[in-house]
């Protein structure tokens, strides 16, 4: 008798919390953050205290996705129109009373310094999801029109700050659960086609529009500068130029192989700037080589198929619109770091997921994580 009044052991208690989490996606986030930290490892050796750092960074990314994982979607839903009203409003107070810093209005001082915009990468395709669940059935051109306003207010104000990077992240977020739910590609295609020509006419004619006396509209100067340095970084091979210059040495002496872990000269001569950062994908690319970068692609490929998978298998349509915007975000970050490193993108400052240095990114892809974990989860338990 005594044994039915046992107490449950400390595995028994806490095993239900791990009931339904999604392995595969697990084992895919582990292989990347094992390759962030041998690379962090190298790459930041004199750099102070980055290595225990962005490990710690890891462990907080790991706690947040595991608490958001234990939330329903439905609760999720919720909190959609709430998180995205406080995302705007801190936007518009950092406009208001924001710290600049290097030209730049990112930062707002709430007894701690936070960066609001990061608030957005989840509440916008949060918030997408909510509205397009809520007209599901019902969906008219109205609505989408409406999505697109939604969209378009903090990616204004974020490109106002100026954040290119974060606005380019915010607003893929929200295109994606723009085409998920069903946008006519009778919409999608002209743009396309237009955004093609621009960049056609750009390679082209990249000599004549990149002259100091032409203005470009909606552009300031030195975003201007940026994609004129992209076309030929050699016009500003000391300023911006270096940056793009720098990375492509180091991508192409890696070689097949790469120099080897802690070996790399470009990284530890500290030819590449940003190389815990931003640019870390070049210092990767120059130690590991051709065949660490398709280990390293084949990591983040995984990730996204499994992403999808979950999201092609959610029960509802917020589920499904929100994993495949959270999951495509990922790809976006990806892509574009990795684009801009290898010179066929402009450097717009996107970190690389689990491999980039920086606290606030690693706790936002923590979160993304932990909402395709509660969306699986959700699944699964349903299931059982």
């Amino acid at each position: 008798m005594s044994a039915a009044f046992d107490k449950p052991s400390l595995w028994q208690r806490i095993k239900p919390a791990f009931i339904g989490f999604d392995v595969l996606l697990g084992l895919a986030v582990l292989w990347l953050c094992a390759l962030g930290l041998v690379t962090m490892y190298s790459a930041g050796f004199d750099s102070g205290t980055r290595f225990p750092d962005h490990a710690r960074n890891m462990l907080l990314a790991f706690g947040v996705m595991f608490l958001v994982a234990q939330v329903p979607p439905q609760r999720l839903m919720m909190l959609a129109v709430p998180l995205y009203t406080v995302g705007v409003a801190l936007l518009v107070a950092t406009a208001v009373m924001g710290i600049t810093k290097k030209g730049a209005t990112r930062w707002l001082n709430v007894g701690v310094v936070i960066q609001p915009s990061e608030v957005l990468k989840i509440a916008m395709p949060l918030m997408l999801a909510w509205w397009f669940q809520r007209r599901e059935g019902q969906l008219r051109g109205l609505d989408f029109a409406v999505a697109l306003v939604l969209l378009a207010l903090p990616v204004g104000l974020i490109v106002k700050q100026p954040d290119l990077g974060t606005a380019i992240l915010v607003l893929s977020a929200g295109l994606y659960v723009i085409f998920f739910a069903g946008l006519n590609w009778k919409l999608i295609v002209p743009v396309l086609v237009v955004g093609a020509i621009a960049i056609t006419a750009l390679v082209i004619y990249g000599d004549t529009i990149c002259r100091p006396e032409i203005n470009w509209p909606g552009l300031r100067e030195y975003q201007k500068h940026r994609v004129c340095t992209l076309l030929d970084p050699t016009t500003d091979p000391l300023g911006k130029g270096f940056h793009i210059i720098q990375g492509m040495i180091a991508i192409g002496s890696g070689g097949l192989s790469g120099k080897g872990f802690m070996k790399g000269t470009q990284t530890h001569l500290e030819f590449i700037p940003e190389r815990t950062t931003d640019f870390i994908f070049a210092a990767f690319s120059e130690e590991f080589g051709l065949i660490g970068v398709v280990l390293l692609v084949v990591g983040f490929l995984f990730l996204i198929f499994r992403g999808l998978m979950i999201a092609a298998e959610a029960p509802t349509l917020f589920s499904r619109l929100l994993a495949g915007a959270i999951t495509l975000s990922f790809f976006t970050y990806a892509f574009v770091n990795m684009g801009m490193v290898s010179g066929i993108l402009p450097v717009v400052g996107i970190p690389l997921p689990f491999i980039s240095y920086g606290g606030t990114a690693m706790v936002t892809l923590g979160l993304g994580l932990g909402i395709l974990m509660s969306i699986s989860r959700s699944r699964r338990l349903m299931q059982t």
